[in-house]
């Protein structure tokens, strides 16, 4: 008897005789695919190497972008951490969105997302998934309706307050609602909030939460899963650099430690690469259990890159020459890296021009899960184009940007079309044509008058007064 004729006959006793019904193994099951979505904090669009960086070294996040697709066109939220969040989490721009920027440390209430408005681990949950937030949140306080737990993610640990995450060598971190003491101990510290720097550093919060997070991939690894690792890594600890003038905290320079930089230079570089270790213990524990071709796995940054931390920026050109970097509107400020990969659905190689932003993981996911979602989103998804179906892609009639601080300005792309205008709402119109100048170095607005009315009625139709949001200097 043949093997095939054999098997055969074993499923049609099954079948007669009622025995168990035969069942794959986990790792070969697709119904549904897990969910890995990756945040850098404040990394800019030129860090990696598949992105042109030179100088620092990323081989994970380069081999993630070789077995998956890379996206040239993907936006974040916003131009800084908090908005950028709160846009990837409910799928509003920020002219709709209920967080549009960075609140004191102490008027968190504003920083918070509200009890209506949906988040992408809901979707996740109602659709059966194990959830999980492992990092920065930054968009609700314990005993707030923005807390992660009720905001659907099963387990949180991390950082709730995003002023507590600049610091590297905290005196604690939180698991849900509870405080976890570290063994770090403070030179200074906000002890409510948890900011400030560590005069002896024993536990390194960026690999604390990555044990965590292991731990609980390990914990799920026969369910469906949706984790949301947001790294802080490689955003400076600002109060570290007003008090000793280096807020690039890592536990050692690595390969980097004989390079003729400055310290700070030397630990921007080796946040990088950390992080880039990091992403690739994940995807070698996804291989190894035979998990990784049914997990789509998404990284990306929350907006551009920054100059703090005493380091200097020009060195490693990390916002790809795009204008700009965190704080801007232009390309550098809000133009991300964004990878993914998803063996046998996602074409191992490739790269996408698609025009998308964080507001769109919304859809793309309840697309993915089969599940309703709220109206009165600004989100479409793009999983058309992460399996290689661009006929079916539908396009945004605009990607909307909008930033509170500094006297406050809007941005709008439609097309190849870019306006900035500053100050909000008042200001004078720059226009820049992206498919010719992608570095908006020239200004067309006075030679098309029509284009930037466009973009006007684009920035009107998109913002919405929102009472908790006021410009500031």
């Amino acid at each position: 008897m043949s093997r095939q004729s054999f098997i055969c006959g074993l499923l049609l006793w099954a079948l007669l005789f009622g025995a168990a019904p035969f069942r794959f193994p986990l790792a070969q099951r697709v119904d549904k695919p897990n969910v890995i979505f990756i945040l850098a904090d404040d990394l800019g669009y030129g860090d990696l190497g598949s992105y042109g960086q030179k100088l620092i070294q990323t081989p994970n996040l380069d081999r993630l972008a070789a077995e998956g697709k890379r996206f040239t066109q993907f936006y974040a939220g916003s131009t800084v951490c908090a908005p950028s969040r709160a846009v990837l989490m409910t799928g509003k721009h920020m002219g709709h969105v209920s967080v549009r920027g960075n609140a004191g440390a102490g008027n968190m209430g504003i920083q918070t997302l509200p009890k209506d408005e949906r988040s992408v681990a809901e979707v996740f949950k109602s659709a059966g998934y194990q959830t999980a937030l492992f990092g920065k949140w930054g968009l609700g306080e314990i005993g707030s309706e923005g807390h992660p737990n009720k905001k659907g993610f099963d387990e949180f640990f991390g950082f709730l307050n995003q002023s507590h995450a600049h610091n590297y060598y905290p005196t604690f971190l939180v698991h849900n609602s509870e405080r976890v003491p570290l063994r770090n101990i403070p030179a200074e510290e906000n002890k409510e909030v948890g900011s400030g720097w560590a005069k002896e550093k024993v536990d390194y919060a960026p690999d604390v939460i990555f044990d965590r997070a292991m731990t609980w991939l390990e914990q799920n690894r026969s369910k469906s899963f949706f984790l949301y690792f947001a790294s802080t890594l490689p955003h400076a600890n600002n109060e570290a650099t007003r008090g000793v003038g280096n807020g690039q905290e890592v536990p050692d320079y690595g390969i980097y430690k004989d390079k003729p930089w400055s310290d700070q230079d030397k630990g921007q570089a080796a946040m990088i690469t950390h992080l880039d270790t990091q992403v690739g213990k994940i995807m070698a524990w996804l291989k190894a259990r035979g998990l990784d071709r049914n997990t789509l796995v998404m990284f990306s940054s929350d907006n551009g890159p920054h100059n703090e931390g005493k380091h200097h920026p020009e060195l490693f050109n990390p916002s790809g020459g795009l204008r700009g970097m965190k704080r801007a509107l232009y390309e550098g400020g809000v133009r991300v890296p964004f990878i993914a990969r998803w063996p046998g659905k996602i074409k191992a190689g490739t790269v996408s021009d698609h025009i998308g932003y964080f507001g769109d993981v919304m859809a793309t996911i309840g697309e993915l899960t089969g599940q309703s979602l709220p109206n009165g989103l600004d989100s479409i998804s793009f999983l058309p184009a992460l399996v290689g179906k661009p006929a079916q892609q539908s396009q945004h009639k605009y990607i909307y940007f909008e930033f509170y601080e500094q006297g406050g300005r809007q941005s709008v792309r439609f097309g190849n079309w870019k306006a900035v205008r500053q100050p909000m709402l008042t200001g004078k119109v720059e226009l820049f044509d992206l498919s010719k100048d992608l570095s908006e170095t020239n200004n067309l607005a006075d030679a098309n008058p029509e284009i930037v009315k466009q973009a006007i009625a684009l920035m009107n139709e998109a913002h919405v007064d929102h009472p908790n949001w006021k410009v500031r200097q």
